[in-house]
């Protein structure tokens, strides 16, 4: 049984990522699957620090990016938005080019808070980093007091 309250409009998602940092790190949304939202980030010019390797921030912002739009498609959106709260990673090996694929699943999915861990490989399959992201589910504001 899927997890979304609604489809994922990956070509929505991605085009409204394209004028921010998602865009200007060449990252974009590729699948999704009954519990998961998969994505892909480039490592080359944008994304590796002095030393030539994949930046450890860009691996959390990856994570984050991945977590956020996967937190709200769980939700009713004209009733909860969601923001992040916490996030941590294990940055487990050096990647120096070519792409890291995420993907993000739900630990735990709550009236006001979601727990997603995110697991980022090399183009192998081999685990670059490890990352749990809390996100607070917030109710939409009563514009109409």
């Amino acid at each position: 049984m899927a997890i979304w309250f609604s489809d994922v409009p990956l070509d929505t998602i991605n085009e409204r990522g394209a004028q921010c940092a998602n865009g200007t790190l060449g990252i974009e949304l590729l699948e999704t699957g009954d519990d998961y939202l998969k994505g892909r980030m480039p490592v080359d010019e944008r994304t590796r620090q002095p030393a030539g390797v994949l930046h450890g921030g860009a691996s959390v912002l990856f994570a984050e990016t991945l977590a956020s739009w996967a937190a709200a498609h769980v939700v009713d959106p004209a009733q909860f938005h969601c923001v992040g709260q916490e996030i941590n990673a294990n940055h487990i090996r050096a990647v120096s080019e070519g792409w890291v694929y995420g993907i993000a699943k739900p630990v735990h999915i709550g009236r006001s808070s979601q727990v997603w861990e995110v697991r980022i490989t090399s183009e192998a399959g081999k685990l670059v980093c490890i990352s749990r992201v809390t996100m607070a589910v917030l109710a939409v504001p009563n514009r109409y007091y």
